[in-house]
């Protein structure tokens, strides 16, 4: 496998996505929760989606329960909460693992690009991986950097 664009996951509503739908985008990989001291950052993912989206941006979010049950919910109803609550349009996908056996491909991939701390292990949610249009992982940002402190990456992304 050379990028994450050969691979296909799930999304929210159960439905097959292939991610070379993505290739040649600038792309925003964040594994989130609805319950955890970071989920208002999808407030600034969603600012960052309707800021870049149209030049090329995407955003993809695996919602992941590995981190003190912060997402319990089924996936219908974290795409319901994150809709009403942040009015978030960008692709949710299916809730995932982002560590350990049964940990997704996406993540096995991206950890193997970028793997920071720990050995490459994802330490909580709201970690981010940005992706440039050859499906290069470019940046891996801590649960902390917010959305907005992005933004400048992003935009130098949509221009080369």
């Amino acid at each position: 496998m050379e990028t994450m664009f050969d691979l296909q996951v799930k999304d929210a509503s159960g439905k097959d996505v292939a991610l070379s739908g993505f290739r040649g985008k600038v792309v925003l990989v964040v594994n989130t929760a609805t319950k955890c001291g970071f989920t208002p950052q999808y407030e600034g993912l969603e600012a960052l989606w309707e800021q870049y989206h149209d030049q090329g941006f995407e955003i993809l979010d695996f919602p992941c329960n590995q981190f003190a049950n912060e997402a319990p919910e089924s996936n219908q109803e974290i795409a319901s909460f994150c809709s009403l609550t942040y009015g978030t349009r960008f692709p949710q996908m299916a809730k995932i693992n982002v560590n350990g056996k049964d940990e997704s491909p996406v993540y096995t991939w991206l950890k193997a690009q970028k793997g920071g701390l720990l050995g490459g292990a994802i330490k909580w949610n709201f970690t981010k991986f940005l992706i440039d249009r050859a499906g290069t992982v470019v940046d891996r940002y801590a649960p902390t950097t917010k959305p907005e402190d992005i933004s400048q990456r992003i935009a130098q992304l949509l221009v080369l």
